[in-house]
């Protein structure tokens, strides 16, 4: 392991044999870094700058500090981990990069109005939808559980369930929900404007809670604890309407109260297609 003056060292002697060399190799790493941190910051994936940064800067010191290790090995390192998280979003990246060229500088104002606009009304439309279903199962006394995507679920959770990749309609949701129906013990996955799959198996919260919390209030908390989605719950037993976000849940949400929380999921939805459009 190195000393402190030796690392010292070492770093004056990057400032003082400074080339261009360097110069590219600093521009480089700073465009792929700048690059990553964009990609997770558009995509809801705010929470994984901090480990990227963190993972980055243990990195850099174990370097410094070590004698086994070398430049090399760090770039490789930093190389291998940005390509890892460009990955996870390597869809979200492809429609950026093909959306890309489509804008008009000359209309750009009136066609964002324009998006604004239809956003709105297609998100007013699926709210409506979904309320419309969850209301009607909550009378019901039917349970359900439907999960807000942000299209970064694990590939084994939507695989777990049936693709369907449908419209949203209240009359599908309900119908996938009716007890004794094939697919009613599962979630839905919801993403956008499409109904993703149903019938998926889902991560159970390990914490506390009381009794009437069951497999599906557990399933619904889980989720959110280990992705960046949000849940809707419906009691089988009692019709109370539930909803997670971040590991958290609120019981007994009136209508104006989901719709309020669709419309936070679905404005940060349509937004980002916006911007990226």
């Amino acid at each position: 392991m190195r000393t402190f003056s030796e690392v010292w060292s070492a770093v004056v002697a990057v400032f003082t044999g400074f080339n261009w060399v360097m110069a590219v190799e600093i521009v480089l790493l700073s465009v792929i870094i700048y690059i990553v941190l964009k990609t997770l910051w558009e995509n809801n994936a705010r929470r994984y700058i901090f480990v990227y940064l963190l993972l980055l800067m243990a990195t850099g010191v174990i370097t410094l500090f070590s004698t086994h290790f070398d430049g090399t090995a760090f770039y490789i390192f930093f190389l291998v981990l940005s390509l890892f998280f460009l990955f996870l979003f390597s869809t979200e990246i492809k429609r950026s990069i093909w959306n890309s060229g489509k804008r008009n500088p000359i209309t750009a104002s009136s066609v964002a109005t324009a998006k604004m606009t239809a956003v709105a009304s297609r998100a007013d439309e699926y709210v409506n939808n979904i309320v419309k279903a969850v209301q009607n199962l909550s009378k019901n006394d039917i349970g359900a559980l439907i999960v807000l995507s942000n299209g970064n679920l694990p590939k084994e959770i939507i695989e777990s369930g049936v693709s369907l990749n449908a419209r949203i309609s209240s009359q599908l949701i309900e119908g996938i929900f009716i007890p004794k129906a094939p697919l009613h013990d599962g979630a839905m996955i919801i993403y956008g404007d499409r109904i993703q799959a149903a019938g998926c198996f889902l991560p159970l919260t390990q914490r506390d809670y009381p009794k009437d919390y069951g497999t599906r209030h557990r399933a619904g908390i889980g989720i959110t604890e280990v992705a960046d989605v949000s849940t809707i719950i419906v009691s089988e037993e009692t019709g109370i309407v539930s909803v997670a976000k971040r590991g958290e849940i609120a019981r007994y949400v009136d209508s104006e109260g989901l719709k309020r929380f669709l419309k936070d999921y679905y404005w940060k939805e349509f937004n980002a297609e916006v911007k990226k459009s």
